[in-house]
């Protein structure tokens, strides 16, 4: 049972395992180990009744040497979940959250988040596509609907519905844990159906004519993927392509920016992404809305003006 001189990473782990352990998924639970890691770590003598806004901060400190604001910023989202509990149950006193500073290190350098179209027109000329299941079929199925790794690599011949030029989306692929297997979507909305531009369609309908219905497109029995090798393989395609090196993640980056570039609404480019909500794509792609905003406002302007 909690109290007040209970160590702060053995109420931390008795409360994820309470309310987090079967209410998200694995891949997420994930995460919340990996922050109570950090904490034991971090802090292996703070107890709740010592938890004050100093020690508090003393304790993001301490975790921002080593890690970029973000990463920090979910670690403190962790620990404030569980304090806010405590709190609740009179274990805290006060919120030491309260205007809690987040820090981190400078980041490091990333790859480009996006492909500008004719860098991803050159990326695609690179591609073999010939007859067998490969790699390049993957890269060329999330240019062209801009699915998650793991829905990627969930795709079975069952999902096509070639008859709608569309791709049903309802599971993923756990390629986190050893065992793999389907796993459930991100959320709700990432249950979808993608529409298929015929290319496309024509292409993996040729594809997967012959291959078990039920069974994962891209990864072969007993196999375990990873997204590196998935990187790397796409890191060769842009130095041969001699493009900017985009990672996987890119290439759905790219796939919502070209859309929403071309004058797709943010409302459709949300639900083909698969996003919870508008704010969650709003906040990804700020920077080129707010150009096309720009854009906007410069052909009101000039449509006013043609009215006198």
């Amino acid at each position: 049972m909690a109290h007040k001189n209970q160590f702060f990473h053995a109420y931390f782990q008795e409360w994820m395992r309470l309310y987090k352990q079967g209410a998200v998924r694995d891949v997420t639970y994930r995460k919340y180990e990996m922050s109570h890691k950090h904490l034991k770590a971090l802090a292996p003598d703070l107890k709740l009744s010592n938890l004050n806004r100093q020690s508090y901060q003393a304790l993001l400190n301490d975790f921002a040497l080593n890690h970029e604001r973000q990463t920090t910023m979910d670690f403190h989202h962790h620990l404030k979940a569980a304090i806010l509990d405590a709190i609740d149950e009179s274990l805290i006193k006060r919120d030491p959250t309260r205007k809690a500073v987040i820090k981190g290190t400078v980041q490091r350098s990333h790859k480009v988040k996006f492909l500008h179209q004719r860098e991803l027109t050159q990326l695609l000329e690179k591609l073999e596509l010939n007859q067998n299941v490969s790699w390049d079929y993957f890269i060329l199925l999330i240019a062209k609907t801009g699915l998650r790794f793991g829905e990627a690599l969930g795709i079975t011949p069952s999902d096509f519905d070639f008859s709608k030029q569309q791709l049903i989306i309802n599971k993923t692929w756990d390629y986190k844990s050893e065992q793999g297997g389907f796993a459930p979507t991100k959320n709700r909305s990432s249950m979808r159906k993608v529409p298929l531009d015929w290319q496309a369609a024509m292409q993996f309908s040729q594809l997967i004519r012959h291959l078990p219905e039920d069974q994962p497109i891209f990864i072969r029995e007993g196999q375990r993927v990873y997204n590196e090798t998935a990187n790397d393989y796409l890191e060769r395609l842009c130095k041969r392509a001699k493009i900017p090196i985009i990672s996987i993640h890119g290439l759905r980056h790219t796939h919502a920016s070209l859309l929403l570039y071309a004058g797709v609404s943010v409302v459709s480019v949300a639900r083909r992404l698969g996003h919870a909500n508008m704010s969650t794509t709003q906040n990804t792609y700020l920077h080129i809305i707010q150009e096309l905003e720009s854009q906007d406002n410069d052909k009101i302007m000039r449509y006013l003006t043609s009215l006198i």
